[in-house]
């Protein structure tokens, strides 16, 4: 057997799509060692992926196809190469590989977009359409990321439910690592967080909603913990700088462009994970959050709880005082004993998304389709 990725996202992004790739490509390596995998890339990117140690890599021949190459001309290197399967890790498939003979699978993390289409561009939500659209009615077996993920391919494109397996994903081996006491100090300190901390870790968009975790935070009135947002810059972190700025409110860190390396020890290091996101596709900061041992609240109304499970408390994302209420229970100097037990719960439930199974739930959609 023979898997080609599409890996644009695993050389060039070190976020959730890119994340998934590797995570996806590095579990098959490990767990299902005797197949082959050749990942396609049209560009590699400066920053470098160890996992990809043992992959071939295909990139275009012509630099001047390279931006149409994967969408529409990579049918004829699949085929040189003997592909069986062609796994589209990131909610696309390319033209042309049906004539050619090549299997597909294609992975949707989720259609945020067609629920909430004011919060993306015109031009976004075109390409979007047209993409995803395509990629479900195409491929032999669509991957959902979640059950709400499933629900909305079913609900928006009309799709037999029996097209559509779900298969979770884990978080990165360095979240699953303890850190040492005096790193996490270190980390910390580098950051200047000198009290105890609440950890969101979230770009800055509106649907992730922390201007209503800000108001929640203000409303807790507790002086002795901050509120630290660390996340990619976007425009609605000004919504949040100004609400901060007009209320007068104190103990809320803004911190962008945090490398990936410091964000295991800030994990460790917070008293308390929260995730208010309005809507998500999974939720991966949260199985991040539960290996590294904290507390986590998470918002209710998407596919947050199958992230958590009964690991996690729940808030509606819209209501501040819930979350504030939440927030200060699980601080709270006699809620030591459910600080732990939260602890106890969300160490046993990750492992349902253990890297061995997932690789070898793969495996059987790739032999069912190839029968």
């Amino acid at each position: 057997m023979r898997i080609g990725f599409d890996a644009k996202r695993a050389f060039n992004n070190y976020t959730g799509l890119g994340n998934y790739s590797r995570f996806i490509i590095e579990a098959l390596q490990r767990y299902v060692p005797d197949w082959e995998y050749v990942a396609y890339t049209p560009k590699v990117g400066k920053k470098k992926w160890e996992g990809a140690t043992g992959i071939t890599l295909r990139m275009p021949k012509k630099s001047i196809l390279k931006g149409l190459w994967r969408s529409f001309f990579i049918g004829k290197q699949l085929e040189e190469d003997g592909i069986t399967i062609y796994h589209g890790l990131s909610n696309e498939l390319p033209l042309g590989l049906k004539a050619r003979g090549v299997k597909t699978v294609v992975t949707i993390h989720d259609l945020i977009f067609l629920r909430y289409p004011t919060m993306y561009p015109f031009w976004d939500r075109l390409i979007y359409r047209l993409k995803f659209k395509w990629a479900c009615a195409m491929a032999d077996k669509i991957v959902a990321v979640s059950e709400q993920t499933k629900r909305d391919i079913i609900h928006y494109y009309g799709t037999n439910p029996a097209k559509v397996e779900v298969i979770y994903q884990d978080c990165d081996q360095a979240f699953q690592q303890e850190i040492a006491s005096k790193i996490i100090q270190k980390t910390t300190e580098a950051y200047e967080l000198t009290k105890p901390y609440i950890l969101c870790v979230s770009t800055f968009t509106e649907r992730k909603n922390q201007l209503n975790l800000v108001k929640a935070f203000e409303k807790m009135a507790i002086r002795h913990v901050d509120l630290v947002l660390v996340g990619g810059k976007g425009a609605y972190q000004a919504q949040i700088e100004n609400y901060i700025a007009t209320q007068g409110i104190t103990g809320v860190r803004i911190i962008n462009s945090v490398p990936f390396k410091d964000l295991p020890a800030l994990y460790q290091g917070a008293s308390l994970f929260v995730y208010p996101s309005v809507f998500e596709g999974f939720g991966i900061p949260i199985v991040e959050a539960l290996h590294s041992g904290i507390p986590v609240i998470a918002a209710t109304g998407s596919c947050l709880e199958e992230a958590g499970g009964d690991a996690c408390l729940y808030a509606d994302p819209y209501s501040v005082d819930e979350w504030a209420v939440k927030m200060k229970i699980l601080l709270d100097d006699e809620s030591v004993g459910l600080r732990n037990d939260f602890k106890v719960r969300g160490k046993e439930y990750v492992k349902k998304f253990e890297s061995r199974q997932i690789a070898l739930h793969f495996k059987k959609i790739f032999l069912d389709i190839t029968q």
